[in-house]
């Protein structure tokens, strides 16, 4: 077998495997009934007036850029309001602050405590669920009444019980993990965006 037609099998693999998760996560009732439960409280919070905190490491990291991204900006519907979401650890010089007098494991935590408040939402990435400081901003997130939303996967049974919402996608293989994370993610978005009000409780007072 030449290299291209290797790349080829590779390729139709990955997919395939792809796929497999995707038709999993279709008959994972459970999954799918934590998802909406995620989505419509993330709505009825930030109708309320609540922010949306969204956290993670690496790829994980990337992911909640991105759907920060979607809520801030439109995802679908251009005539909504921009919706208040914020990722945790892109302030250069607070994370590295807080890494360097504390410890790495507080770079979440320590913004969630200056700034979360009662009402808001945490949205928390890590394939392994065992990410020491995802599992201090569920903490402290938790402690300041603060909704928390786990996505996670499926590799480690014992999860942090600071997360009220855990979306576990049935997979101990962390690219594909990510993976239905941005389809679930995308899907919160979606949900979110289609229920958010016309206008801020601010505006409407």
């Amino acid at each position: 077998m030449n290299q291209a037609s290797e790349l080829a099998d590779r390729l139709t693999r990955r997919l395939s495997a792809t796929l497999e998760l995707l038709a999993a996560v279709q008959a994972d009732t459970e999954l799918l009934g934590a998802t909406l439960s995620a989505a419509t409280r993330t709505a009825e919070a930030l109708n309320q007036g609540g922010t949306l905190f969204i956290c993670g490491n690496g790829g994980s990291a990337g992911e909640a850029t991105h759907l920060s991204g979607e809520l801030i900006g439109p995802f679908l519907d251009k005539t909504r309001r921009p919706l208040p979401a914020m990722v945790l650890g892109f302030d250069a010089a607070a994370t590295s602050a807080v890494a360097n007098d504390f410890s790495f494991d507080e770079i979440f935590a320590r913004q969630l405590a200056a700034l979360a408040r009662p009402g808001d939402v945490l949205w928390a990435l890590s394939t392994s669920g065992r990410s020491p400081n995802v599992r201090r901003a569920l903490e402290t997130a938790a402690g300041r009444g603060v909704l928390t939303v786990l996505l996670t996967g499926a590799a480690h049974p014992e999860r942090p019980a600071n997360a009220d919402i855990v979306l576990a996608v049935p997979s101990r293989e962390t690219p594909r993990i990510q993976e239905i994370h941005l389809v679930l993610g995308h899907f919160l978005c979606e949900v979110v965006e289609a229920l958010a009000s016309a206008a801020s409780p601010r505006e409407m007072g």
